[in-house]
């Protein structure tokens, strides 16, 4: 059966913008700013969106998605389809050609052994893979010759874009990480700080959560770019910082995710240095509920819902209650003005997965007080806190340091006292937070807080690698390195099940209602994940810096080898 043109999700050829210069490097230096540092330039090796974002600049996918969510190729000659061939009838194979004369940044070729190497590395059973949903399902990958890659799936793959593509996925050089296979893949810095890539920049220094040195590769495909001779990735501050860095001083070109309020952002652009730029993806602001016993005391490894269930949170009516407090409207007016809108939904686009999912729009603090005294949780004692069975309704509820995030805490906490919950805020540097050293007992994999807030998308417009990551086999452990997208260790084989049957689904309305139907058993049934804001992608532009676009379904550095410097 043919793949119809509506489930390849707007497929289509992607003309790069022409050179703004006709020599490589020739407009210095460009300075860009994330103040959530850089711990990582491996993808595989973090969730965190900083990491898979500076690590763009150097590592690419075969494919990527262009600012409409296009699928267009990168390292390939054609994105593959059954009518030219590329699918094959029963959709069980999806075959890439690689590009003629591709060479990485040291001047050898990218062949398929390296492709279907970064497969062998991610599916590693005795490692940790923090993307290891882009390959569910993936029986084999055979690599007939040189060019060409052909991936087998364990069942017809009706969407079989998701090895691969986008930035989350970026193939990986056999030679510099064949001895970083499982276990050691953590251990490899040199490898992890300096990949050798096909991007348009290398990595010349690298001071983990500080600064990232990069210079134009002198390999890189096109012999016009990039126009900026070096790269300068500055890590640490808030988003304040990082704005104003941009917008008033001037400092820098492009700052990443300015979480700053609404007052702040006008009178930042009022100065007519830059400006804000925004678009709206599949970025969701939420708090993801603890399912198991979070105590940092437990044995390695027996976090799970089935041996140390959560102590408060097993009861779907008391996490029901914690969103129902919300007022979800107020935090959209607080932190992020047009550039937010509240949802209920975790999966907010495109609209042919987006759920009728509207019911904690309006907040319910009655209704979350009555949830919680049904529950067995009262007040006895009148000191405004609820108590059952002797054990105090008190929560830790963490996230990154952030204005806009802090802001958040503070106001839910109120909600969530005045519904008789006591709550201890914690704020962590992001560097380390969405970092995943598998030492530290701060990451978001780890958890080890009662809730914890903190945003991330998809690639592309597919959202079934993102529902993979809720996988009862996705949560993280010791076992994995602490990798792993399964935050809140949500497991369910009604779930499982659904995900499968996804996976083998070409029709593209019922696709969409299997997502429906999965986004709504993770927030609107469970509770297990209370969104706040479906927030666009916001980040600071110097007008002194041309070419950039900004993309909702990628990474926001994309396009960086078209970027150049306005004169």
């Amino acid at each position: 059966m043919k793949l119809k043109t509506a489930l390849l999700g707007a497929v289509a050829a992607f003309a790069l913008a022409p050179a703004a210069h006709a020599e490589r490097g020739s407009d210095g230096e460009v300075k860009i700013f994330y103040y959530q540092a850089v711990s990582v330039l491996n993808a595989y090796l973090s969730a965190g969106t900083k990491d898979v974002e500076a690590g763009s600049l150097v590592l690419e996918p075969l494919a990527g998605f262009d600012q409409d969510g296009n699928l267009y190729p990168r390292l390939v000659d054609d994105i593959p389809t059954a009518e030219n061939g590329g699918i094959s009838a029963d959709q069980t194979q999806i075959t890439w050609k690689l590009k003629d004369g591709i060479l990485w940044s040291d001047g050898t070729p990218l062949t398929s052994a390296d492709v279907k190497f970064t497969w062998e590395y991610c599916t590693n059973p005795d490692g940790g893979c923090a993307q290891a949903a882009k390959y569910e399902g993936v029986k084999a990958i055979d690599t007939p010759d040189a060019k060409t890659v052909v991936i087998t799936f364990e069942a017809p793959k009706p969407y079989p874009y998701q090895p691969f593509t986008g930035g989350t996925a970026p193939i990986l050089q056999k030679a510099q990480f064949e001895a970083c296979l499982g276990a050691a893949a953590a251990s490899c810095t040199e490898q992890n700080s300096k990949p050798i890539g096909t991007g348009p920049f290398i990595v010349t220094d690298f001071k983990v959560n500080d600064v990232v040195t990069l210079e134009a590769n002198p390999n890189y495909r096109d012999p016009a770019k990039p126009a900026f001779a070096k790269v300068t990735l500055k890590g640490g501050g808030d988003a304040l910082a990082a704005a104003s860095a941009v917008m008033e001083t001037g400092e820098f070109d492009y700052a990443w995710n300015t979480q700053i309020n609404p007052d702040q952002q006008a009178q930042m652009e009022a100065g007519g240095k830059g400006k804000f730029v925004n678009a709206f993806g599949t970025l969701v602001e939420r708090i993801e509920v603890n399912l198991t016993d979070p105590s940092a005391d437990l044995p390695e490894g027996e976090r799970s819902t089935v041996k140390h269930p959560h102590p408060i949170f097993s009861d779907a009516n008391v996490r029901k209650a914690l969103s129902m407090a919300i007022d979800r409207q107020t935090l959209v007016d607080v932190g992020y003005g047009g550039a937010g809108r509240p949802t209920c939904n975790l999966v907010p686009a495109p609209a042919a997965y987006a759920s009728d999912n509207t019911g904690c729009l309006t907040q319910d603090m009655e209704g979350a007080k009555a949830l919680l005294e049904a529950a067995g949780w009262v007040d006895t004692d009148g000191d405004g806190v609820r108590e059952k069975d002797g054990k105090k309704l008190s929560i830790v509820y963490q996230s990154t340091v952030n204005p806009v995030r802090q802001d958040f805490q503070a106001l839910i906490k109120g909600w969530w006292n005045e519904a008789g919950i006591e709550v201890e805020l914690k704020s962590i540097d992001p560097g380390v937070f969405f970092g995943g050293d598998a030492a530290s007992p701060d990451t978001f994999q780890k958890f080890y807080a009662d809730v914890e807030m903190y945003a991330n998308n998809f690639d592309g417009t597919d959202p079934e690698p993102y529902m993979a990551q809720y996988l009862c086999d996705k949560i993280p452990g010791p076992d994995t390195q602490w990798q792993g997208e399964n935050i809140n260790r949500f497991c369910d084989p009604a779930y499982d099940a659904m995900l499968k049957e996804l996976s083998t689904t070409g029709d593209p309305t019922k696709r969409g209602d299997l997502v429906k139907k999965m986004n709504d058993m993770l927030t609107k049934e469970s509770n297990a994940i209370i969104p706040l804001v479906d927030r666009g992608r916001f980040s600071a532009q110097s007008n002194t810096l041309g070419g950039f676009v900004m993309n909702a379904w990628d990474a926001e550095l994309w396009n960086a080898q078209d970027w150049f410097r306005v004169k």
